[in-house]
């Protein structure tokens, strides 16, 4: 189980800072957030989802617990949408941080539109597309386990954090090691910015060499 204060502090930080300390578990730009200015980040429940199988998604929508984002590998299919109004809405109910999928979605107006209490489910997907996931029930599916979205290793119980910039998948042993570099960079961003804008010469603030 992730401790909820790993959780809270890693909620505080800039994604992109990460970036300046690690290589490994960042998704391809080509998956993006659906809904622009939202933030994720929750524990990784994970479904490989092959023949566009619907009904093997609702199998995964019925697992998910409180706080976790639901993590789809369609197997290399990016042509049909797994994700919807109604998936949405279904993960929305289960207490899901967000959906990450490594295909498109459907029905990105309503994805986008803010529940009653003015939140709104963060997505990310490779794209949108009208067509859809048929109720195959071909039984294939399989879920709580290794799967690769955007060319990154997600495992069951990993951090996914997302925002504008991009997905981020983490283990809870690399993200405690990484937080407190992380935070202090954040925290020493501000200074330098101004420091930028009041004209100081750059060869006194940028590392050269």
């Amino acid at each position: 189980m992730v401790e909820q204060d790993l959780l809270d502090q890693l909620g505080t930080l800039s994604l992109p800072t990460l970036g300046h300390f690690l290589e490994d578990g960042f998704c391809s730009p080509m998956i993006a957030t659906v809904v622009p200015g939202s933030r994720m980040l929750g524990v990784a429940s994970t479904a490989l989802i092959p023949d566009a199988d619907a009904i093997a998604v609702n199998q995964a929508l019925v697992r998910l617990r409180r706080g976790e984002v639901l993590v789809l590998d369609m197997g290399g299919d990016t042509i049909h949408a797994p994700v919807g109004a109604v998936t949405a809405a279904a993960a929305r109910s289960k207490g899901a941080a967000g959906i990450v999928v490594n295909g498109p979605v459907t029905d990105v107006a309503e994805l986008r539109e803010p529940a009653e209490d003015g939140s709104v489910l963060p997505v990310f997907s490779q794209g949108s597309t009208c067509l859809t996931t048929k109720r195959h029930n071909s039984g294939r599916g399989v879920f709580g386990v290794p799967i690769t979205i955007g060319g990154a290793t997600v495992h069951p119980g990993d951090l996914i954090m997302g925002d504008d910039n991009g997905v981020v998948v983490l283990s809870k042993a690399t993200a405690a090691a990484v937080l407190d570099k992380a935070q202090a960079s954040d925290l020493a961003e501000p200074a330098i910015l101004g420091r930028i804008a009041s004209g100081e010469p750059l060869e006194n603030i940028l590392a050269l060499g």
